[in-house]
């Protein structure tokens, strides 16, 4: 089948003064965040609302009342502190396993000026390259242009060329997932202004410019899943998604140490730690046992049997990300940068951890772009909500889109498409 576009309104650019949301839809945590756009671009947090999430898995919907009652939790708590009622949301997608793949496509523009009605021909010339039943496209990134055999060029408009080629890196995603997050979305009386990938997202919110223009990866660690996104001048170049995350620690941890989950994500939280030290062994902690409401029938362990639980998780993760790093064919290109966000990316250790498996210099992450966020917000967790935020606000408006949604819409739209190629 032939590519289509997201069954979502077009984006629009936020005015100056207008008002953005953001949802970030997790397997722990639900966040929405409320800005008003500046007058310098930049949107300024004046609401935030985040609920323990609930029936969501791997980043997929698997209960919809569930995950119906933790959206319209974490939107109603933004509403009310920005005191702002809101319509529409750029939404995060971290499942319906993602496909990434570069394609190219070239088209002849006659030795005149390149315009957008070329680059918009260039795009659509990706249209036909077919993909799974189910699927449909979640981001077309352009890559970079290449007008009679130059390569490199980032905006070629204005220039003069015979043939104007276009590299593109599409993300697919399976649809039956996206339509069970946006019909959640919609139980919740909202629209879908856009979907963006989790680690594009954290990517635009926590890389700095020469990280994203020298090659940068970027690795965001949620409960659910690891996703991984790779940054070259100035593009994403490369994603893909792992289905483990730091709930797996947990489930371990609940597993190893005979605990209930609250108890092991407390643990985890206070004592855990990505790498083994010989003080481990000479610390205990206590451990209450599943099922037991008495203090008395808590067992002490030494910290080091928690530490050796949660390694060999995390050690797993960071290879499955070198190894499909290597299988991409982008572990070189990616430079020697790795940027570490999401929740599971606090636990102490996991900088050091990542470093020595990835051979990477490895920082954390924090949100860049985005003002007003307060300190409990501004961590390695809250990197994808401010993505969102940062992607509402700075997308481009004039990106060449596919005709898919216009051809679909009978002849007025067609003579509407024409009319904007050719005026």
């Amino acid at each position: 089948m032939n590519l289509a576009l997201n069954p979502v309104r077009k984006p629009k650019r936020a005015l100056r003064g207008g008002v953005v949301a953001a949802l970030d839809v997790g397997t722990s945590k639900v966040c929405c965040l409320i800005a008003r756009v500046d007058e310098a671009g930049v949107p300024k947090v004046i609401g935030i609302g985040h609920h323990m999430s609930g029936g969501v898995r791997a980043g997929t919907i698997v209960d919809m009342d569930e995950a119906e009652i933790a959206i319209g939790a974490a939107v109603q708590s933004a509403e009310q502190m920005a005191e702002e009622t809101i319509k529409s949301v750029v939404v995060n997608l971290s499942g319906g396993k993602p496909v990434s793949q570069i394609v190219g496509a070239e088209v002849a523009i006659g030795g005149r000026e390149v315009t957008d009605a070329d680059m918009r021909r260039a795009t659509q010339q990706t249209r036909h390259i077919p993909i799974g039943p189910d699927a449909v496209m979640v981001h077309a990134v352009p890559v970079g242009y290449v007008l009679d055999g130059a390569k490199g060029i980032r905006d070629p408009r204005g220039m003069v060329g015979e043939r104007l080629g276009v590299q593109l890196h599409l993300v697919t995603a399976g649809g039956s997932a996206r339509r069970n997050l946006a019909t959640c979305i919609a139980r919740a009386h909202l629209e879908v202004e856009s979907f963006v990938l989790s680690p594009f997202a954290a990517g635009l919110s926590a890389l700095v410019e020469d990280e994203m223009d020298l090659g940068v990866t970027l690795i965001d660690i949620g409960a659910g899943v690891t996703s991984i996104a790779v940054f070259l001048e100035g593009a994403m170049v490369f994603s893909d998604l792992i289905p483990v995350g730091g709930g797996h620690v947990t489930s371990d941890i609940a597993r190893g140490l005979t605990t209930s989950m609250a108890h092991a994500e407390r643990m985890k939280t206070l004592y855990g730690h990505a790498m083994a030290s010989p003080a481990d062994e000479r610390e205990t902690i206590t451990v209450p046992q599943v099922g037991e409401d008495e203090e008395s029938h808590a067992s002490q362990v030494p910290k080091s049997l928690l530490v050796g639980i949660i390694q060999p998780r995390l050690e797993e993760i960071f290879e499955l990300v070198r190894h499909r790093l290597e299988q991409s064919g982008f572990a070189k290109s990616a430079g020697r940068r790795v940027v570490l966000t999401g929740g599971a990316s606090q636990l102490p250790g996991t900088r050091e951890l990542a470093q020595l498996i990835l051979d990477k210099q490895v920082r954390l992450g924090r949100p860049l772009r985005v003002k007003g966020l307060a300190d409990a917000v501004a961590g390695p967790a809250f990197a994808t909500a401010a993505g969102l935020l940062h992607f509402a606000v700075q997308q481009p408006v004039d990106m060449p889109v596919f005709a898919g949604a216009e051809a679909q819409g009978g002849l007025l739209s067609r003579v509407g498409q024409w009319l904007r190629e050719n005026l």
